[in-house]
């Protein structure tokens, strides 16, 4: 079954650049809608709703700045969505980019970046990572180091591969929080699936290889990896493997 994607984006010549990204980065075939802005792209939604109830969106392609509107208003719209949602933007500010992240972004990419270059960033959602443009990802880091001046506010980057939260650095480097060891009652709610995602989580595979070998569309992989985290209470792989391991979920 073709993943189905949706890109927002009112300049035609760079949707049709987006588009091409989008087809080069992954091997699952595609079924992408266009919209040129949100009434068009909460038209592509609702309509998708309408015809299946039980289908969505799997990865959202927005522009922050569209004739209608800003794309923050679909993020935020979008939150209970298990769409990964980026965005696709010139501006790399502060102002736009932190909030863009508040609002439920799953990653940040620049459509001033190279083709290669926005093929090789989105095709780290396959292996585990928030696809972020290198600008991005500098800024990031220099807004979380020690030194850094200014406060841009709290900032949460939420995906099924880890999370950046205002309380310290990037949750791949390590996250300055203590693994949760009490349980929560949701912990024995976990899948057999769930339970087998973990399991290789915890064994170090990646979202591709995963899916390789459950047979099952990556995309899926991360909808199971989300929820996990959601149970358990945790923002990273690492988080997941050491309280799996701790309380034998594994």
């Amino acid at each position: 079954m073709a993943v189905k994607v949706l890109i927002i984006e009112d300049n035609p010549v760079a949707r049709s650049f987006l588009c091409r990204v989008v087809r080069e980065s992954f091997s699952d075939p595609m079924d992408i809608s266009e919209a040129g802005d949100l009434e068009g792209a909460r038209r592509h939604i609702s309509q998708l709703s309408q015809s299946d109830p039980e289908a969505s969106f799997r990865l959202v392609l927005v522009d922050l700045e569209l004739p209608d509107g800003n794309g923050m208003e679909l993020l935020a719209e979008m939150a209970g969505s298990p769409a990964l949602k980026i965005v696709t933007t010139l501006y790399s500010d502060d102002d736009h980019l932190f909030p863009a992240l508040q609002c439920g972004a799953d990653g940040y990419l620049l459509k001033e970046d190279r083709f290669e270059v926005l093929v090789e960033e989105l095709q780290r959602i396959v292996k585990g990572q928030p696809p972020l443009s290198p600008a991005i990802a500098r800024r990031l880091l220099s807004h979380f180091r020690p030194n850094s001046t200014g406060d841009s506010g709290p900032m949460a980057l939420n995906s099924g591969f880890g999370s950046l939260s205002s309380s310290g650095a990037p949750s791949t480097f390590g996250s300055g929080r203590g693994v949760v060891l009490d349980p929560p009652p949701e912990w024995e709610r976990l899948t057999p699936r769930e339970s087998e995602v973990l399991t290789y989580l915890s064994k170090g595979f990646t979202i591709k290889e995963i899916a390789n070998l459950m047979g099952i569309k990556w995309f899926t992989v991360n909808d199971h990896i989300k929820s996990i985290y959601k149970k358990l209470n945790v923002s990273s792989r690492a988080e997941a493997a050491v309280l799996a391991s701790k309380q034998g979920l594994v």
